[in-house]
């Protein structure tokens, strides 16, 4: 909802005269709350039921936070604009315990609360001395539980604490060296409806054109893979000059297994950049893990 604020005050101010309403609704994502996300599926978990309004015309746009919105979108609709990304990292906080405490000075069986496994394989693959316990909710939800001792530390994404006015809460931003982010972490996703020029005229408006372009690289890098958000895949991209530079890992569950490797390309091939880095992932053993995740979530 803060998230959908702020557009909604972007586009006003971008689009004088114009009054733009909100309507509130619950996910099956937010719903569910007593179950891992990695075993209630990940398809549309976040978005289903906004898009749901959009194809049946109640609604003109859904905004998102970009990682929650599936790389395969519902016929009739598209990701109409990309705005402009927050810091994209994971980051440490700390319960009032442990403020002397960094990642790598946690000690050996400190409880860390995280719902993603993609967080779980690679701090799992760095630090196999530490507990990992899931823990579901919003932000605040999440920090009440540590605040009350249910953990030690929770591993949440920068960018969500600092659109909820928590950064004071950061007591470590997480290297791209230890975690990679989520595809479209820190980022906002619109969506609409295809064809309906007018609208997509409005919501260019809050289009970064650097963001859109690493996030459509690292968006196909995920597609590739045939990943979702429930999976251990991660990535980190940055531009320089006209040059996009784009890392992505696969990891299993234990996270005893990690590849990881880095493709450069010209800025306006994003999307190439992406499926080149996935199939050399995928050279690399990349789809023998997936798969094995995939069959264990099965049975």
């Amino acid at each position: 909802m803060v998230q959908t604020n702020w557009v909604k005050q972007e586009l006003e101010r971008n689009h004088p005269g114009m009054e733009i309403s909100i309507e509130a609704m619950a996910t099956q994502g937010d719903k569910i709350l007593d179950v891992a996300l990695a075993k209630i599926g990940d398809k549309g978990l976040f978005t289903k039921e906004l898009e749901a309004q959009m194809l049946v015309g109640r609604a003109d746009i859904a905004v998102h936070s970009l990682k929650d919105l599936p790389t395969n979108l519902p016929e009739g609709l598209v990701l109409g604009c990309i705005t402009a990304r927050e810091d994209p990292a994971d980051a440490l906080v700390v319960n009032k315990k442990n403020t002397n405490y960094q990642l790598e000075t946690l000690p050996e069986g400190a409880i860390v609360g995280t719902s993603s496994l993609r967080r779980l394989a690679q701090l799992r693959h760095h630090y196999p001395h530490l507990i990992f316990k899931d823990v579901r909710g919003n932000v605040i939800t999440r920090l009440e539980k540590l605040d009350a001792g249910n953990y030690d530390c929770l591993i949440l994404a920068a960018a969500g604490l600092t659109r909820l006015g928590f950064a004071n809460r950061i007591h470590q931003v997480i290297p791209s060296s230890i975690s990679l982010h989520a595809v479209g972490q820190g980022a906002l996703g619109i969506e609409c409806v295809e064809g309906k020029k007018e609208v997509l005229e409005v919501i260019k408006s809050l289009e970064h054109i650097p963001t859109a372009c690493r996030c459509i690289a690292e968006r196909s890098f995920l597609r590739e893979l045939e990943g979702g958000c429930q999976v251990p895949i991660g990535v980190n991209s940055k531009i320089e000059g006209n040059r996009l530079i784009l890392s992505g890992m696969v990891a299993s569950l234990d996270g005893k297994q990690l590849i990881r490797d880095e493709k450069t390309g010209n800025i306006n091939n994003a999307e190439d950049i992406g499926i080149s880095l996935a199939n050399e992932l995928k050279n690399q053993g990349a789809v023998e893990i997936l798969e094995k995740i995939f069959q264990e979530a099965r049975n």
